[in-house]
């Protein structure tokens, strides 16, 4: 029987499968995506041009192509036009079909002019990784050959499937039809599992969708993106350099006015803001409210049980059916229903786009004076709480 040049224990063949479809992960999250697509960082051109390299062994995918479809699919989330949106197509066609997907758009000359901007154009992308696209996966094909003999070709098929299944499929797919949502945007993403491992950090999409241009995707304590760990340690070695990760806040609680920074807090870090609200305001109000009905009336204790998700759902993802029963919980219950506007009136703060630094300084102002007044006292802590407000900042 005919041997490769590493011989290895069955287990040893599954190791080397991980990681060389690890590899490929991390290539495509690090370098594809948070580096070219998002410029959320730099990379060393070593570390630049070794992904490059292993892509085009391991996908065949052509960097100016996957850029301009990912930022496509960034300007159009979820709504037609989505190169590859479960909203459009359906879960089971993005799910087990999403390459095919990405093919038929990766065609389109249109979408990789327009987003395709700023990605390597020098000659060894003009002459070989371009136009001989499909030539590297070959490559590799005879790399495991060689190495490892005929289970080689199952290693290879392994690398194949990788990424059109768990990238095309899994993120493009499941990551906007089931998990969980830290913040609320006006798309359908939704992060998979706190734990991004599998898919290199890849798995915290609704993170990645509220802070696009971040290199860290991970938001909460108990999240971890091991793409992310990854990029400190390039950096740690000068390999690489982050530009951008989200915005956080700091409370200073000796400050009780709102000035410029208190804006320009809530703005940059406004998502932040309104999960905030959401769970200190929104869902707090809604069990007390909850607590205070009658159980006896069944089909009211109902809805206002049902209203818990809706509250806090952007208002462009619900349907017409979940709008009804949104706005009938709100016209039988008056304190939910100021809470509510509260939400509207905060969320239109950072729309003004036109507005001047003061007009946005007496907007806030006039907001945290209103929801004082309600006498409602979870918006009466929120309100205290916006008014201290800081960005923390950041070292050099």
């Amino acid at each position: 029987m005919l041997e490769g040049l590493i011989s290895l224990p069955w287990w040893g063949y599954i190791v080397v499968a991980l990681v060389l479809t690890h590899i490929t992960i991390v290539a495509v999250t690090i370098f594809l995506h948070r580096h070219q697509s998002h410029r959320a960082l730099d990379l060393h051109p070593i570390v630049s041009h070794f992904f490059r390299f292993w892509l085009w062994m391991t996908t065949g995918m052509v960097t100016k192509q996957w850029a301009a479809i990912h930022r496509k699919h960034h300007a159009t989330s979820d709504k037609p036009g989505d190169p590859h949106s479960p909203v459009v197509y359906g879960i089971r066609k993005v799910l087990f079909d999403g390459a095919a997907l990405y093919r038929l758009e990766a065609k389109n000359p249109e979408t990789v002019e327009k987003y395709g901007h700023g990605t390597p154009d020098d000659w060894i992308e003009r002459k070989l990784y371009t136009p001989y696209s499909a030539r590297g996966i070959i490559v590799m094909l005879l790399i495991d050959l060689a190495l490892f003999g005929p289970l080689g070709l199952t290693i290879w098929a392994v690398q194949m499937m990788w990424i059109p299944f768990f990238a095309a499929g899994v993120i493009n797919g499941l990551a906007h039809w089931w998990g969980y949502r830290n913040y609320e945007v006006p798309d359908t993403s939704t992060n998979i599992s706190p734990f991004g491992i599998l898919i290199g950090g890849e798995e915290l999409h609704n993170n990645h969708h509220t802070f696009g241009s971040s290199a860290k995707f991970s938001s909460k304590w108990w999240e971890f993106d091991i793409g992310w760990m990854y990029i400190r340690l390039m950096e740690m070695v000068g390999l690489a350099r982050v530009k951008k990760i989200p915005p956080e806040l700091t409370c200073d609680t000796a400050k009780q006015h709102i000035d410029l920074e208190t804006v320009k807090a809530v703005i940059q870090a406004r998502f932040v803001v309104m999960a905030q609200f959401a769970k200190d305001v929104m869902r707090r109000v809604h069990r007390e409210e909850v607590a205070k009905a009658d159980p006896a009336d069944r089909d009211s204790h109902t809805l206002l049980l049902r209203a818990r998700q809706l509250l806090v759902r952007d208002h462009v993802l619900l349907d017409d059916a979940a709008r009804q029963r949104l706005q009938h919980t709100l016209a039988s219950n008056s304190t939910l229903h100021t809470v509510y506007a509260m939400r509207e009136k905060l969320a239109e703060v950072w729309k003004r786009t036109a507005t001047s630094q003061e007009q946005l300084v007496h907007a806030l102002q006039e907001w945290c004076r209103e929801a004082e007044a309600t006498g409602i006292e979870a918006l009466h802590h929120f309100a205290q709480r916006l008014r201290s407000y800081n960005l923390v900042a950041r070292g050099a």
